[in-house]
């Protein structure tokens, strides 16, 4: 069986290792020495003055709403994991979608003005499959109209723009080290922020609003993460260049098996070094799409229609007409991409596609 992804499994001893050190100090949780020691890790190789180490990339979102005193209307992107518009909903907020943009898959800035009123306080926009929305125009628009910009970069580990992480942008960036990503902890994610002041904030509501065993800042939520995790995060760090090459080569691979095709993939800017965390292509039609489908699963091939359906058309938010996402949500597949894929495995899911398409 091929799935879309699998995750990256470092050498059991190097795990255990790190474990017999946790049973040492019988110190799980609650913001112990190896959480700290990550934390570190993560800023020094991402280049970044601050992060949190959290529970989730969902609860990453949820807590950067919350600082950032978000309760009316955020403008947001239909295309992307449902994660992103629950946590809107989930906070009390109320999603407002903007269409994306045809080629880059993201929100269109070009788009967002229309959609602001007296009640936008934020744009909560995905840089979907790890590639940057256009930051500089979105954060020009969020200055003009005094809008708070928060970025789901749950993909978007090792990609820089303009040779910075892209962690670097809006007030909140957050991220997820969901198993399923390239970089992972087995659950986890990070919140990121320039204003060490946030940071501050963020961090007490992180802990359930703690300032100190016996007071309380103000309303938290519990957004730790265990030793276990963070365990997995520190040995992974250590792959996390050799993981980001093979999906560079992987991909790659894809692309000289495929080129014929003419699939639609998003387009990257010049200044982007992309993370190829997933490898995402359109066919010509819905019909098409499934029929390529139906033929890797017969043969146990698993891509995943990310994303679909579109977010505007969840069954708990206002109904709202986004005819581009709706559309590439109906053609687009996920094609398998993890560290372990081997070339002879690309080979057969590629030839695959073309003797559908070719038929």
């Amino acid at each position: 069986m091929i799935p879309v992804t699998r995750p990256f499994s470092p050498p059991i001893e190097e795990y255990q290792e790190l474990l017999k050190g946790i049973w040492q100090r019988n110190w799980f949780t609650n913001n112990g020495p190896l959480v700290n020691d990550l934390e570190l890790k993560l800023k020094r190789y991402l280049g970044l003055k601050h992060l949190l180490y959290v529970s989730n990339g969902t609860i990453a979102i949820q807590i950067a709403l919350k600082a950032l005193n978000i309760t009316k209307e955020v403008i947001t992107t239909p295309f992307s994991y449902v994660a992103t518009t629950s946590s809107i909903v989930w906070e009390g907020c109320v999603p407002v979608f903007v269409d994306i943009d045809p080629e880059t898959f993201n929100i269109d800035p070009n788009k967002i003005e229309a959609a602001i009123t007296k009640n936008t306080q934020a744009i909560l926009a995905t840089h979907c499959f790890g590639n940057p929305c256009d930051v500089e125009a979105i954060k020009k628009i969020a200055d003009k109209h005094g809008l708070k910009v928060i970025y789901d970069a749950a993909h978007c580990f090792g990609t820089k723009y303009k040779g910075e992480s892209i962690f670097k942008w809006g007030d909140i960036s957050t991220t997820s080290f969901h198993a399923t990503k390239l970089y992972h902890t087995i659950e986890g994610g990070a919140i990121f922020t320039e204003d060490s002041e946030l940071l501050k904030q963020m961090a007490w509501r992180r802990n359930f609003g703690h300032n100190g065993p016996e007071d309380f800042h103000g309303v938290g939520v519990n957004g730790k993460n265990s030793e276990f995790h963070a365990a997995m995060g520190v040995i992974n760090l250590n792959y996390i260049d050799k993981i980001l090459a093979a999906r560079k080569h992987q991909s790659g691979f894809y692309d000289d098996m495929l080129w014929k095709a003419s699939l639609q993939k998003p387009k990257i800017a010049s200044d982007v070094n992309f993370n190829h965390a997933y490898y995402p292509v359109v066919f010509e039609s819905h019909e098409v799409m499934m029929r390529v489908k139906d033929n890797l699963e017969g043969k146990e091939i698993f891509p995943r229609r990310y994303f679909f359906p579109s977010l505007s058309s969840l069954n708990y938010v206002k109904e709202t007409a986004t005819p581009v996402s709706d559309d590439i949500a109906s053609r687009i597949l996920c094609l398998p991409l993890y560290f372990e894929l081997s070339e002879v495995e690309v080979d057969m899911i590629c030839r695959r596609i073309l003797r559908v398409l070719n038929n």
